[in-house]
């Protein structure tokens, strides 16, 4: 599973030019999930998101999670992270994960994140065509990537 991580001071998920879900300060987490995925990346991954201290304290020292920030976070679903460009100028999806498979994994780290931080999170919509905006602090942009972890 392949995340990247934006710090901002907002961000929204608009579909069919209505307004699907937004947050003020907080994260803005894209997710791909490739087939090799199991739980235990997404696991890995909540762990790894709810405690990266990103966030700036008293000093303006980056020392707090996204808990002591108190920030929310918006998560959606992208599988061209997992886009290989090696041949020619079309890129290959080949190891995002189908709908079947990617489908209750992103369910199962939005459940991790809510319970890990204590309070809903927004979400875009699976397989949507969405307009992401965003307005990046710092900016502090983190990619991570399950298969690395070790």
């Amino acid at each position: 599973m392949r995340v990247v991580i934006q710090r901002v001071n907002q961000a929204s998920v608009t579909i069919d030019e209505q307004l699907f879900s937004s947050i003020g300060k907080g994260l803005m987490i894209l997710a791909g999930i490739e087939d090799a995925d199991r739980n235990e990346d997404a696991e890995w991954l909540c762990s790894k998101i709810c405690n990266l201290r990103i966030f700036p304290d008293e000093n303006g020292v980056m020392n707090k999670n996204i808990k002591d920030a108190k920030g929310t976070v918006l998560l959606v679903s992208q599988f061209t992270l997992h886009a290989s460009t090696k041949k020619g100028n079309r890129p290959s999806y080949i190891k995002a994960a189908r709908p079947e498979k990617a489908i209750p994994l992103f369910q199962y780290l939005i459940t991790l994140l809510e319970k890990e931080l204590g309070n809903k999170i927004a979400t875009g919509q699976f397989g949507a065509d969405m307009k992401v905006a965003l307005i990046n602090d710092g900016p502090v942009t983190i990619v991570m990537d399950s298969r690395n972890r070790e």
